[in-house]
């Protein structure tokens, strides 16, 4: 009888995991909206921290690190965004600039290995996508403040017009 009730309750922990895991994929797991109020918090941390401990134990403390961790990557986005800078510089036209296909190989291939990195494919998705369009902006207006529509090259700051 108890053999019966640890594998029932392995199954169950299987299929928890495996719909988590769903979440991990698109498409996302459809699964019902939930109308249960859940005693907080629910569930256990999955976080585990270099320190051997887990997080998180409040609302705080989720917060706190996720305010960390958009530091973090505010600075990667400065280096993403000097590199992008550095793009435009090796693009001759403005379509080459807007080339499509290049992006959309580039965020498949993010979007597939995202769950390898503990990402979710949709975060992967919609971030990367986004993330592109803004730098296409980006690069547009490097390449048009540097150069004139004639080609000749524009200092930064100049009063050059066109």
């Amino acid at each position: 009888m108890m053999l019966g009730f640890l594998i029932a309750l392995q199954f169950i922990g299987l299929a928890m995991a495996a719909a988590s895991d769903s979440c991990y994929h698109i498409p996302l797991h459809s699964a019902p909206a939930s109308a249960a109020k859940r005693p907080t918090p629910w569930g256990n941390p999955t976080i585990h921290l270099a320190n051997g401990s887990t997080c998180c134990s409040s609302l705080d403390e989720v917060r706190a690190h996720l305010e960390a961790t958009d530091k973090q990557l505010l600075h990667l986005l400065s280096t993403r965004a000097s590199y992008t800078r550095e793009e435009a510089r090796f693009k001759s036209t403005l379509p080459y600039i807007k080339d499509p296909s290049q992006n959309k190989h580039v965020i498949q291939d993010i979007v597939k290995a995202a769950p390898s990195a503990g990402v979710p494919q949709i975060i992967a998705q919609e971030v990367y996508g986004s993330l592109f369009n803004s730098s296409v902006l980006f690069e547009e207006c490097i390449f048009n403040t540097y150069y004139t529509k004639g080609g000749a090259q524009r200092l930064p700051n100049s009063a050059a017009s066109d």
